[in-house]
Protein backbone atom coordinates (compact mmCIF):
# COMPACT_ATOMS: atom_id res chain seq x y z
CA UNK A 1 0.00 0.00 0.00
CA UNK A 2 1.07 3.41 -0.82
CA UNK A 3 0.16 6.87 -0.38
CA UNK A 4 1.10 10.22 -1.50
CA UNK A 5 2.24 12.11 2.21
CA UNK A 6 4.13 9.59 3.42
CA UNK A 7 2.52 9.52 6.62
CA UNK A 8 2.18 5.71 8.36
CA UNK A 9 1.59 4.04 11.65
CA UNK A 10 4.92 3.42 13.93
CA UNK A 11 5.28 -0.18 15.10
CA UNK A 12 6.03 -0.65 19.24
CA UNK A 13 4.78 -3.27 21.77
CA UNK A 14 2.93 -2.98 24.92
CA UNK A 15 5.01 -5.12 27.72
CA UNK A 16 1.53 -6.45 29.03
CA UNK A 17 2.73 -8.77 26.13
CA UNK A 18 4.84 -10.69 28.30
CA UNK A 19 2.66 -11.20 31.27
CA UNK A 20 3.46 -14.75 31.94
CA UNK A 21 7.32 -14.55 31.81
CA UNK A 22 7.77 -10.79 33.42
CA UNK A 23 9.18 -11.35 37.28
CA UNK A 24 10.01 -15.32 36.52
CA UNK A 25 12.08 -16.00 33.32
CA UNK A 26 12.43 -12.28 31.92
CA UNK A 27 13.43 -8.45 33.42
CA UNK A 28 12.40 -5.12 32.32
CA UNK A 29 15.84 -5.01 30.43
CA UNK A 30 15.61 -8.24 28.64
CA UNK A 31 11.87 -6.87 27.32
CA UNK A 32 13.09 -4.32 26.00
CA UNK A 33 16.44 -5.90 24.30
CA UNK A 34 13.93 -8.21 22.87
CA UNK A 35 11.89 -5.36 21.29
CA UNK A 36 15.13 -3.83 20.21
CA UNK A 37 15.70 -7.36 18.36
CA UNK A 38 12.35 -7.41 16.53
CA UNK A 39 12.78 -3.85 15.22
CA UNK A 40 10.25 -2.38 17.10
CA UNK A 41 10.50 1.38 18.91
CA UNK A 42 7.49 2.35 20.39
CA UNK A 43 7.16 1.13 24.08
CA UNK A 44 4.12 0.84 26.41
CA UNK A 45 4.57 -0.27 30.18
CA UNK A 46 2.32 -0.32 32.78
CA UNK A 47 3.57 1.58 35.77
CA UNK A 48 2.21 -0.73 38.65
CA UNK A 49 3.93 -3.63 37.09
CA UNK A 50 6.79 -2.03 35.40
CA UNK A 51 8.15 0.52 37.63
CA UNK A 52 10.07 -0.40 40.83
CA UNK A 53 8.40 1.24 43.82
CA UNK A 54 5.84 2.82 42.20
CA UNK A 55 4.48 5.77 41.89
CA UNK A 56 7.98 6.94 43.54
CA UNK A 57 10.39 5.11 42.01
CA UNK A 58 14.29 6.04 43.32
CA UNK A 59 16.58 7.58 41.18
CA UNK A 60 19.24 4.68 40.71
CA UNK A 61 15.90 3.43 38.64
CA UNK A 62 15.33 6.24 36.93
CA UNK A 63 18.73 6.63 35.49
CA UNK A 64 19.05 3.22 34.32
CA UNK A 65 15.26 3.73 33.15
CA UNK A 66 16.96 5.83 30.36
CA UNK A 67 19.82 4.48 30.10
CA UNK A 68 18.07 1.10 29.00
CA UNK A 69 15.62 3.27 26.35
CA UNK A 70 19.37 4.61 25.01
CA UNK A 71 20.86 1.66 24.90
CA UNK A 72 17.89 -0.53 22.74
CA UNK A 73 16.82 2.60 20.98
CA UNK A 74 13.58 2.61 22.44
CA UNK A 75 10.73 5.89 22.69
CA UNK A 76 8.48 5.64 25.83
CA UNK A 77 4.66 6.36 24.14
CA UNK A 78 1.90 4.83 26.18
CA UNK A 79 2.27 5.08 30.04
CA UNK A 80 -0.71 2.45 31.16
CA UNK A 81 -2.24 3.37 34.44
CA UNK A 82 -5.80 2.96 36.27
CA UNK A 83 -8.02 6.14 37.84
CA UNK A 84 -8.61 3.21 40.89
CA UNK A 85 -11.73 4.27 42.11
CA UNK A 86 -13.00 1.06 44.34
CA UNK A 87 -9.31 1.69 45.88
CA UNK A 88 -11.72 1.38 49.37
CA UNK A 89 -14.17 -0.88 50.06
CA UNK A 90 -17.51 0.33 50.14
CA UNK A 91 -17.10 3.53 47.84
CA UNK A 92 -15.91 4.65 45.37
CA UNK A 93 -13.57 7.64 44.91
CA UNK A 94 -14.30 11.45 45.21
CA UNK A 95 -13.63 13.49 42.67
CA UNK A 96 -10.80 15.01 44.42
CA UNK A 97 -9.00 11.51 45.37
CA UNK A 98 -9.50 10.75 41.56
CA UNK A 99 -8.10 13.57 40.41
CA UNK A 100 -4.92 13.41 43.38
CA UNK A 101 -4.42 9.83 41.79
CA UNK A 102 -4.61 11.06 38.05
CA UNK A 103 -1.94 14.04 38.84
CA UNK A 104 0.60 11.85 40.25
CA UNK A 105 1.31 9.67 37.19
CA UNK A 106 0.36 12.43 35.18
CA UNK A 107 3.82 13.61 36.84
CA UNK A 108 5.49 10.36 36.84
CA UNK A 109 4.52 9.55 32.73
CA UNK A 110 6.40 12.97 31.89
CA UNK A 111 9.33 12.67 33.86
CA UNK A 112 10.14 9.13 32.04
CA UNK A 113 8.85 10.50 28.69
CA UNK A 114 5.73 9.71 27.71
CA UNK A 115 3.15 11.70 25.43
CA UNK A 116 0.21 9.49 25.79
CA UNK A 117 -1.56 7.74 28.88
CA UNK A 118 -3.49 4.94 28.81
CA UNK A 119 -6.01 6.17 31.56
CA UNK A 120 -8.21 3.47 32.83
CA UNK A 121 -11.38 4.79 34.40
CA UNK A 122 -12.83 2.86 37.23
CA UNK A 123 -15.69 0.94 35.75
CA UNK A 124 -19.42 0.45 37.10
CA UNK A 125 -20.48 -2.85 35.13
CA UNK A 126 -19.40 -5.38 32.78
CA UNK A 127 -19.61 -3.23 29.73
CA UNK A 128 -17.01 -1.14 30.79
CA UNK A 129 -19.21 2.14 31.45
CA UNK A 130 -16.67 4.51 33.62
CA UNK A 131 -17.91 5.67 37.11
CA UNK A 132 -20.00 8.59 37.31
CA UNK A 133 -17.57 11.94 37.83
CA UNK A 134 -15.52 11.07 35.23
CA UNK A 135 -15.95 13.95 33.37
CA UNK A 136 -15.29 16.13 37.12
CA UNK A 137 -11.66 14.71 37.68
CA UNK A 138 -10.57 14.46 33.93
CA UNK A 139 -11.74 18.23 33.26
CA UNK A 140 -9.79 19.41 36.49
CA UNK A 141 -6.71 17.31 35.18
CA UNK A 142 -6.94 19.03 31.62
CA UNK A 143 -4.66 21.98 32.70
CA UNK A 144 -1.88 19.74 34.12
CA UNK A 145 -1.74 16.86 31.12
CA UNK A 146 -1.07 20.53 29.09
CA UNK A 147 1.49 21.53 31.38
CA UNK A 148 2.72 18.17 31.14
CA UNK A 149 2.32 17.31 27.59
CA UNK A 150 0.70 13.88 28.14
CA UNK A 151 -2.81 12.90 26.52
CA UNK A 152 -5.14 11.11 28.93
CA UNK A 153 -7.00 8.06 26.68
CA UNK A 154 -9.27 5.53 28.20
CA UNK A 155 -8.76 2.45 26.27
CA UNK A 156 -11.59 1.46 23.61
CA UNK A 157 -11.80 -2.76 24.56
CA UNK A 158 -13.93 -5.16 23.92
CA UNK A 159 -16.68 -5.49 24.95
CA UNK A 160 -17.01 -1.75 23.89
CA UNK A 161 -18.33 -0.60 20.61
CA UNK A 162 -16.83 1.86 18.16
CA UNK A 163 -20.36 3.31 17.47
CA UNK A 164 -21.88 3.53 21.03
CA UNK A 165 -23.27 5.78 24.04
CA UNK A 166 -19.64 5.23 25.22
CA UNK A 167 -17.57 6.79 22.34
CA UNK A 168 -20.38 9.58 21.66
CA UNK A 169 -19.82 10.25 25.09
CA UNK A 170 -16.42 10.73 25.08
CA UNK A 171 -16.54 12.86 21.69
CA UNK A 172 -19.15 14.97 23.07
CA UNK A 173 -16.64 15.62 26.13
CA UNK A 174 -13.76 16.54 23.47
CA UNK A 175 -15.94 18.54 21.32
CA UNK A 176 -17.06 20.58 24.88
CA UNK A 177 -13.70 20.84 26.24
CA UNK A 178 -12.16 21.64 23.12
CA UNK A 179 -9.11 19.93 24.46
CA UNK A 180 -6.38 18.29 22.77
CA UNK A 181 -5.19 16.14 25.84
CA UNK A 182 -8.37 13.52 26.28
CA UNK A 183 -8.54 11.19 23.31
CA UNK A 184 -9.30 7.61 22.93
CA UNK A 185 -6.77 4.46 23.09
CA UNK A 186 -8.07 1.72 20.36
CA UNK A 187 -7.66 -1.73 20.76
CA UNK A 188 -8.33 -4.14 17.92
CA UNK A 189 -9.69 -6.97 19.65
CA UNK A 190 -13.26 -4.74 19.12
CA UNK A 191 -12.83 -5.41 15.71
CA UNK A 192 -12.14 -9.14 15.95
CA UNK A 193 -13.81 -11.27 12.96
CA UNK A 194 -12.54 -15.03 13.47
CA UNK A 195 -12.92 -17.05 16.51
CA UNK A 196 -9.58 -17.59 19.08
CA UNK A 197 -7.52 -20.56 18.78
CA UNK A 198 -10.23 -23.67 19.63
CA UNK A 199 -7.37 -25.55 21.39
CA UNK A 200 -7.39 -22.41 23.72
CA UNK A 201 -10.70 -20.84 24.47
CA UNK A 202 -13.96 -20.63 22.92
CA UNK A 203 -15.00 -18.12 20.39
CA UNK A 204 -16.39 -15.46 22.18
CA UNK A 205 -20.10 -15.03 22.10
CA UNK A 206 -20.19 -11.56 21.14
CA UNK A 207 -20.98 -8.43 18.63
CA UNK A 208 -17.70 -6.90 17.69
CA UNK A 209 -17.35 -3.62 15.37
CA UNK A 210 -16.66 -3.53 11.36
CA UNK A 211 -13.74 -2.08 10.41
CA UNK A 212 -15.07 0.92 8.68
CA UNK A 213 -16.25 2.06 12.39
CA UNK A 214 -12.71 2.81 12.89
CA UNK A 215 -12.17 5.79 10.59
CA UNK A 216 -14.41 8.35 12.32
CA UNK A 217 -12.57 7.98 15.56
CA UNK A 218 -8.90 8.08 14.30
CA UNK A 219 -8.54 12.16 14.75
CA UNK A 220 -9.16 11.61 18.27
CA UNK A 221 -7.28 8.71 18.81
CA UNK A 222 -3.30 8.74 20.22
CA UNK A 223 -1.98 5.06 20.39
CA UNK A 224 -3.79 1.69 19.49
CA UNK A 225 -3.09 -1.30 20.81
CA UNK A 226 -1.97 -3.59 18.21
CA UNK A 227 -4.26 -6.48 20.09
CA UNK A 228 -3.40 -10.19 18.27
CA UNK A 229 -3.91 -13.67 19.20
CA UNK A 230 -2.42 -16.20 17.00
CA UNK A 231 -0.03 -15.56 14.57
CA UNK A 232 0.29 -18.23 11.80
CA UNK A 233 3.43 -19.66 10.65
CA UNK A 234 2.98 -17.55 7.15
CA UNK A 235 2.64 -14.29 9.41
CA UNK A 236 -1.13 -13.62 9.63
CA UNK A 237 -3.22 -12.94 12.19
CA UNK A 238 -5.57 -15.48 12.05
CA UNK A 239 -8.95 -14.06 14.02
CA UNK A 240 -8.70 -10.23 13.29
CA UNK A 241 -8.05 -7.97 9.34
CA UNK A 242 -5.29 -6.18 9.96
CA UNK A 243 -4.83 -5.91 6.22
CA UNK A 244 -8.20 -4.25 6.29
CA UNK A 245 -7.76 -2.01 9.45
CA UNK A 246 -4.10 -1.02 8.55
CA UNK A 247 -5.63 0.32 5.14
CA UNK A 248 -8.01 2.23 6.94
CA UNK A 249 -5.05 3.57 8.88
CA UNK A 250 -2.91 4.56 6.05
CA UNK A 251 -5.88 5.84 4.29
CA UNK A 252 -6.47 8.41 6.56
CA UNK A 253 -3.19 9.34 7.32
CA UNK A 254 -3.10 8.00 10.74
CA UNK A 255 0.79 8.41 12.21
CA UNK A 256 0.43 7.21 15.61
CA UNK A 257 2.27 4.11 17.22
CA UNK A 258 0.69 0.66 16.50
CA UNK A 259 1.67 -1.36 20.05
CA UNK A 260 1.59 -5.20 19.59
CA UNK A 261 -0.34 -6.53 22.49
CA UNK A 262 -0.22 -10.59 22.75
CA UNK A 263 -3.37 -12.05 24.77
CA UNK A 264 -3.14 -15.60 23.22
CA UNK A 265 -2.19 -18.99 24.87
CA UNK A 266 0.99 -19.90 26.58
CA UNK A 267 2.26 -16.56 27.82
CA UNK A 268 3.87 -18.46 30.41
CA UNK A 269 5.92 -20.66 27.89
CA UNK A 270 9.42 -18.83 28.01
CA UNK A 271 10.08 -17.44 24.39
CA UNK A 272 6.57 -18.24 23.10
CA UNK A 273 5.44 -14.76 23.47
CA UNK A 274 8.69 -13.28 22.02
CA UNK A 275 8.48 -15.38 18.94
CA UNK A 276 4.77 -14.66 18.43
CA UNK A 277 5.50 -10.68 18.76
CA UNK A 278 8.40 -11.19 16.07
CA UNK A 279 5.50 -12.74 13.67
CA UNK A 280 3.26 -9.95 14.34
CA UNK A 281 5.87 -7.25 13.60
CA UNK A 282 7.04 -8.75 10.57
CA UNK A 283 3.28 -8.90 9.42
CA UNK A 284 2.62 -4.86 10.31
CA UNK A 285 5.60 -4.47 8.80
CA UNK A 286 4.75 -5.92 5.19
CA UNK A 287 1.32 -4.61 5.55
CA UNK A 288 2.89 -0.94 6.35
CA UNK A 289 4.82 -1.31 3.23
CA UNK A 290 8.71 -1.12 5.16
CA UNK A 291 11.76 -1.92 3.54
Amino acid sequence: MSYSNGIKPKRGVALYSYLGEFGTTMTLEDMLADMHGMGAEGLEILANSHIDNYPEPTDAWLENWFKMLEKYKIKPVEYGHWVDSRLYPGRELSTKESYDRLLKDIKLANKLGFTVMRTKLGVIDGALTPVKNWREFIEMALPDAEKYNVRLCPEIHHPTLLKSQMIDNYIDFINKTKTKYFGLTIDFGTMQTNPLPSNWMAAADSIFSPVEDLAPLLPYTYACHAKFYNMSDDFVETTTPYDKIIEVLLKNNWGGYLLSEYEGPNQDVPGYTSDQLRKHQLMMKRLLGEE
